[in-house]
């Protein structure tokens, strides 16, 4: 069987807006087999972040991590030490003596424990390179050199030439230690924090078709380098089939594949594409006009969306209440009727509250006569969702076993500014502008992923998956620090219960996430290895072949206009979506022709 160790790091900060304090002071994961080559998990970036500490008035002490190491527990488990420091690096004075500890099942989830004495960490340090020591004695024999090769590197010693082939490999890692993991768990830490890439793409042999129709339904299963596959349709080139001669056609075809260039759309942020009788909708914030105005497209396809002409349906000249910063628009529909959820304000930001705007009965999307005038959202009891103490936005509606629940962001700026957090609440569909109950906190800007620049998290949506609801949220400041970020829970679970959703310790998309050569925007060298900065505040639509869709806004270059782009969403192997497959991981260019032998009967 395979051998894999996992090094754990910390690594040293770039420039401010590129990998900031706050993302290096987290914990990294690289696996080896050899100790000579390391694969760094989730693109480099941290996967363990220490939790912000509230205050009493109720704002969030940003906290980091350094020196962090890892034990395989008794029980298969595994803990993590580390000393909890500012978010600058500099000693936390609470926690001075002492080291921060985490607890782990899967190297996947950790849930943080607290404090610990630093010496009773050391002692569990060496207690495991005893017991790793003697159980790889009794099953490998008195292999030495080995033995003392991997307890060295368990306590955190390196060799300078270890330390080299680590600091080439890993830019600016800072290595705590390295623990031996069987390759089950190696095989899930790639599936959850390496980018899959298309390996096959494989068409039935032979196949019976009398017809072109029944041919173009052939598809092609698309394979992926973590286990999972797609189906996918082809373009088959067909001319040399008589489907009106009986016999044998060998044919060529091409898997098909949307071509969909970032940005699809230059300065438009918070994007969201719905359906509705059987067309398709964009809509997005228009930073082209200071988010003075909201126009949407109409086709009969998703790639039709993207040369499809504006139309204006809402600005901040329309109504009295709606004055300024139309922001964060979603289709939602709610009983076979079409909804825009929307932010808006009388005139300054600090008065953004969460708007309804309905279709009329029969009305046409695309003519903004055809609109209802926006409604605020308002609680149970007809009050104000929120008051004079700050604002709302983002809201967000989705359908959990017969419940329609909605989520957004709600900041609170009186008496102190605590940052947007993101709330939950049961919706009454027959007036989806009130709520049917309490709001319920459900999640903060906690991590140092989540409070880069600003404690925000916002930009909530949903996707549903075999049991299982995914939200996406956006977190930090709306620059190139803009992440996202995920909640989940199970179907059929009270979902206003907090405790009933996951929320992942690292983001699921950031700078990191996309390679590209954007050199000409004048980006640094470091810079240039990226290519969509602040991805973030996405939505999800599926297409008429069942095809889930990702669309989300991100800026090309650091000071690049937020822009839209779309992606198809892929799950991986355990059904977890991935957000950050690009177009030649999701279809690698060399395998894209295929053949089949066509039988005509």
């Amino acid at each position: 069987m395979e051998k894999y160790y996992l090094l754990c790091y910390t690594r040293k900060p770039l420039e401010d807006a590129v990998y900031s304090e706050k993302l290096a002071y987290s914990m990294h994961l690289a696996l080896t087999q050899d100790g000579e080559h390391f694969t760094p998990l989730n693109h480099n970036s941290g996967i363990l972040y220490a939790k912000a500490v509230p205050r009493p008035d109720g704002t969030l002490h940003a906290k980091s991590l350094k020196s962090p190491m890892l034990f395989v527990l008794a029980d298969g488990s595994f803990a993590v030490t580390a000393k909890r420091v500012e978010t600058d690096g500099s000693v936390d004075a609470e926690l001075r003596e002492k080291l921060l500890a985490f607890c782990s099942s899967d190297l996947i989830h950790y849930e943080e424990l607290g404090a610990w004495d630093a010496e009773d960490a050391r002692t569990l340090l060496q207690e495991t390179a005893n017991a790793q020591s003697s159980a790889e004695e009794a099953l490998q024999g008195a292999d030495e050199d080995a033995d003392v090769s991997a307890q060295r590197r368990l306590m955190g010693q390196f060799t300078e030439s270890e330390l080299s082939a680590i600091r080439e490999q890993l830019p600016g890692a800072e290595p705590g230690n390295m623990i031996e993991i069987s390759q089950e768990q190696a095989k899930r830490l790639k599936c959850r924090f390496l980018t899959p890439v298309n390996t096959a793409n494989e068409v039935p042999e032979t196949v019976e078709a009398n017809s072109a129709a029944e041919l173009a339904a052939v598809r092609a299963t698309a394979r992926y380098s973590d286990g999972s596959s797609m189906e996918k349709k082809v373009d088959w080139y067909a001319d040399p089939v008589d489907f009106n001669t009986p016999g044998e056609y060998e044919i060529f075809g091409k898997v098909h594949q949307e071509h969909f260039p970032f940005p699809i759309a230059w300065d438009r942020a918070d994007p969201c594409i719905g359906r509705w009788g059987g067309k398709y909708y964009f809509i997005a914030t228009n930073d082209a006009d200071e988010n003075r105005s909201l126009y949407i497209r109409e086709a009969d396809t998703i790639p039709g969306l993207m040369t499809a002409q504006e139309v204006l349906i809402l600005n901040t000249e329309m109504y009295p209440h709606l004055k300024g910063l139309l922001w964060a628009p979603e289709f939602h529909v709610i009983g076979n009727r079409l909804y825009i959820f929307h932010a808006g304000t009388p005139g300054p930001f600090e008065k953004e509250q969460s708007h309804v705007m309905a279709l009329k009965p029969g009305g046409n999307p695309m003519r903004a006569q055809d609109w209802e005038m926006p409604v605020r959202v308002v609680r149970q009891d007809g009050s104000m969702l929120y008051g004079e103490q700050g604002i709302t936005l983002d809201m967000t509606e989705f359908e959990s076993a017969g419940v329609h629940y909605v989520c957004w962001s709600q900041r609170q700026f009186h008496p102190v500014d605590q940052g947007a957090w993101l709330y939950i609440a049961r919706l009454n569909p027959e007036k989806p502008w009130q709520l049917a109950s309490e709001p319920v906190l459900l999640s903060q800007p906690e991590y140092g992923w989540a409070n880069n620049h600003t404690f925000v998290d916002e930009g909530p949506f949903v996707i549903k998956r075999d049991g299982m609801i995914y939200m996406t949220f956006s977190s930090a400041a709306v620059d190139s620090t803009y992440v996202t970020g995920l909640l989940s829970a199970r179907e059929g679970e009270d979902l206003l219960v907090p405790e009933n959703w996951v929320k992942e310790n690292y983001p699921l998309l950031s700078s990191r996430s996309v390679p590209s050569d954007v050199s000409r925007d004048g980006c640094t060298a470091e810079k240039s290895r990226w290519g969509e900065f602040g991805p973030g505040h996405n939505s999800f639509v599926e297409d008429e072949d069942g095809v889930m869709y990702f669309v989300y806004h991100a800026r090309r270059g650091v000071n690049g206009v937020r822009s839209s782009g779309l992606r198809r969403l892929h799950f991986n192997r355990e059904g977890f979506p991935v957000l950050d497959l690009t177009e030649e991981l999701d279809l690698k260019p060399e395998l894209t022709w295929v053949k089949t032998k066509v039988i005509v009967r």
